[in-house]
């Protein structure tokens, strides 16, 4: 039987919900095990997928190239880092103009800062730049994968909602909101001339 790790799927989420997921977590002992970001509608996320607007890029490093990079959805913003270890990415992030769609598919890290706080990011396995439309199909889906989880959030045996119980709140309502705002975002952008019809091909986040 093959050992051959196989790729986690990634999970599309808003930034709003992606960035307080300051918990993360290993299910095993072993040194190789995957780093999973807890959702707080519930879910564990070793990847994520998100489309947003490329709004700003950075060379932060200061021994050799470190980007950062603003990524812009309906409810807030991703920070996404690229350096020697995602060269790929790192060069988009330096040859890309800004404003532009991109897709990014990469894994959750966070950071505690001096003062105790946690802040969280998206370390880059892959950047495309992609169409309006494409942005448009992935708000619509990345809603209804939230409100599954939020339908799931109270289920019993459901183990990764409880565990966002106790590492964040019961009260869900938050990312509810964020959902039905990214939404009537995404339908006062469509009335104003967008089309989130026949989209062109996104790169598959294997969920």
């Amino acid at each position: 039987m093959s050992q051959a790790p196989t790729r986690e799927v990634a999970r599309r989420v808003f930034a709003t919900e992606f960035n307080d997921a300051q918990f993360t977590f290993k299910e095993s002992d072993d040194e190789r095990a995957p780093l999973y970001a807890l959702l707080p509608t519930g879910e564990s996320a070793n990847r994520v997928f998100v489309v947003g607007t490329l709004t700003e890029t950075e060379d932060i490093g200061e021994d050799s190239e470190y980007w950062r990079g603003r990524v812009v959805d309906p409810t807030g913003t991703f920070f996404i880092y690229a350096g020697q270890y995602q060269p790929d990415a790192a060069s988009m992030l330096r040859e890309l103009d800004t404003p532009t769609y991109v897709a990014v598919v990469g894994k959750p890290r966070t950071f505690e800062t001096d003062d105790g706080s946690v802040n969280v990011s998206l370390r880059p396995e892959s950047i495309t730049v992609v169409e309006e439309s494409t942005r448009d199909r992935w708000v619509v889906e990345t809603a209804e994968r939230t409100m599954d989880r939020l339908a799931a959030f109270d289920e019993e045996g459901n183990e990764y909602a409880e565990r966002a119980k106790q590492e964040y709140s019961e009260d869900v309502s938050p990312y509810r909101r964020a959902v039905l705002e990214a939404l009537e975002d995404f339908d006062s952008e469509s009335a104003d001339g967008g089309n989130a019809d026949d989209a062109e091909a996104e790169p598959t986040p294997d969920a």
